[in-house]
């Protein structure tokens, strides 16, 4: 629980952050188009700027080389000709007379005197937009985080005034006002040479526009696939667009800024050119880190079960230890104390008979032989659990082994009642192999067969070879192996029946052992249930 309940908080908060993290990924695209239109729109009002700075050096130019009065009277006709963004040129003298363009002249110059004569001689207030910076546009307080923050909250506003308020003590300036819903914009300059004259143009529109458009169609390669920068008019139109084939709903851009009272209500827009990549983007994200998440919670509660199993099988394996211990300390009481007890009695000369003294002699040697076997299996089971249990390896005899083995064991289990039906060849069975840790292997078999026998006292041991294998079969008719525990029993301290229950000696490593000497001579030790009742144990070696 220490590892499941976090894990699943932590996995709960990581997918509460998945939404969080759509955000960041919206925000941060918002933020790159933001980045890009205000790019654009600094580039915008520099372009106004330099064409300012433009008319102010024709201007200069005329002065020049000319007087002031013959540059007033003709400054229409000659603006046009040096000039292809001037639609009108007009000179106003701030004392109210307006020298250019000629009444006479060409019909665009008298429709200009008409509509702006009494405002440029200031005897009329209109409603115009003028920068709420005066002087010249300064490109670079516009990187300043005071003019970008005024830049952002401010909102075009126009007001009432008159010409002479406009210019005031400036030397250059533009202003915008609508007419009959037309949008007219007009750049003045005043000379230093004759401070009293005002020079201006009102701009072509579409010159101005051709302009724009050169600027944002020079988005960078890296974002021309991604997304498609306009410039957008008052009535919601594209001026400017960098891409020509972009079709969208030009009034809800994804990211805009105003360029100013230069031009009012003319803003940079910028719409990506596949609104749902964003989507797929953070639909792609989402899935990315859902799966992640998914996999560190599925890790965490495989981990936990693994942790789990592994702390049960724990928990098993100290109740085991734990039997272990009882048994083997049952084990070595029961055997040292029929010795104790038969020395005693040989020792302090109580048992006269010669017969019974020899009964009493097999019985300790009986004993001896078995604690023998139970600290042997004991120490070897040690040395393998440390991997230092070491093996001779010769040629040997399994016929040969396996008739020691049982001989030396025989007085035993005919003592006991056993009776023992052999049935090995004569002929040899060669096998290569330690042994004495092969002679254990039958001993264990044989040991396991005495003690779960029950009234069924039989046991039969056959040997069979066949072309490179050799097959030893210890069988009984005893109480046989529960079902389900065919393979557990060769566990470590595992017991199919409980010794101090049933009253079944054993420590619970004999089988264990045997099986772990077979496997480290490429072989195996298999049960499977007897015919008519019983065990069939079978030591399977590879024949030389």
């Amino acid at each position: 629980m220490a590892v499941i309940i976090p894990s699943g908080a932590l996995a709960w908060l990581a997918l509460r952050s998945l939404h969080d993290e759509q955000l960041v990924l919206k925000d941060r695209q918002a933020q790159l188009y933001q980045t890009v239109a205000d790019s654009f729109t600094r580039q915008a009002l520099g372009y106004i700027s330099e064409r300012q700075r433009e008319f102010g050096a024709i201007v200069e130019g005329m002065l020049a080389n000319s007087s002031t009065s013959d540059v007033a009277n003709q400054f229409d006709e000659r603006l046009r000709k040096l000039w292809n963004l001037g639609s009108v040129g007009f000179a106003v003298s701030l004392d109210g007379n307006v020298l250019s363009p000629n009444m006479l002249g060409r019909a665009e110059g008298r429709r200009f005197r008409v509509e702006n004569d009494k405002f440029l001689c200031s005897r009329e207030t209109i409603e115009v937009y003028v920068p709420t910076v005066k002087g010249n546009v300064n490109l670079k307080s516009l990187d300043d985080a005071e003019d970008k923050s005024k830049k952002s909250a401010s909102k075009i506003s126009s007001s009432e005034t008159d010409f002479r308020k406009i210019v005031g003590e400036d030397s250059e300036g533009i202003l915008a006002r609508f007419l009959q819903n037309n949008l007219n914009v007009l750049m003045w300059y005043r000379s230093p040479r004759e401070p009293k004259m005002i020079f201006g143009a009102q701009l072509d529109l579409a010159q101005l526009r051709a302009g724009l458009r050169r600027l944002v169609e020079n988005v960078d390669g890296s974002l021309r696939d991604e997304l498609c920068v306009a410039v957008i008019d008052e009535t919601g139109r594209p001026v400017a667009v960098s891409d020509q084939r972009f079709r969208t709903d030009w009034k809800h851009p994804f990211a805009s800024g105003e360029i100013g009272e230069m031009l009012p209500h003319w803003e940079v827009a910028v719409y990506p050119l596949d609104p749902a990549k964003l989507r797929r983007a953070a639909s792609s994200v989402k899935w990315t880190l859902g799966a992640f998440i998914a996999s560190l919670t599925a890790a965490i509660l495989i981990g936990s079960l693994l942790v789990l199993f592994d702390l049960r099988r724990e928990l098993k394996l100290a109740r085991q230890k734990s039997d272990f211990v009882s048994n083997v300390s049952h084990e070595l009481k029961t055997p040292l104390t029929s010795i104790r007890m038969f020395s005693e009695m040989l020792a302090e000369g109580r048992v006269i008979e010669v017969e019974k003294q020899k009964n009493y002699l097999r019985i300790i040697g009986s004993e001896t032989a078995r604690l023998t076997r139970l600290i042997n299996n004991i120490l070897d089971f040690a040395r393998m659990e440390k991997g230092e249990k070491k093996y001779n390896f010769e040629t040997c005899d399994l016929s040969k082994i396996a008739r020691e083995a049982i001989e030396n064991y025989r007085p035993q289990l005919e003592a006991h009642g056993f009776r023992l039906d052999l049935e090995l060849p004569s002929a040899p069975v060669l096998v290569q192999g330690d042994c004495d840790a092969l002679a254990q292997v039958i001993l264990n078999l044989l040991s396991n067969a005495e003690k779960y026998s029950a009234d069924r006292k039989e046991i039969r041991i056959e040997l069979n070879s066949t072309p490179g294998s050799a097959e030893l079969g210890v069988l009984d008719r005893g109480l046989g192996v529960p079902a389900g525990s065919g393979e557990k029993i060769f566990e470590q301290f595992y017991r199919a029946h409980d010794s101090l229950s049933s009253g079944t000696q054993g420590s619970g490593l004999g089988l264990t052992l045997a099986r772990q000497i077979a496997r480290a001579h490429n072989g195996d030790v298999t049960y499977e249930p007897r015919s008519g009742g019983g065990s069939a144990f079978t030591l399977k070696l590879p024949s030389s």
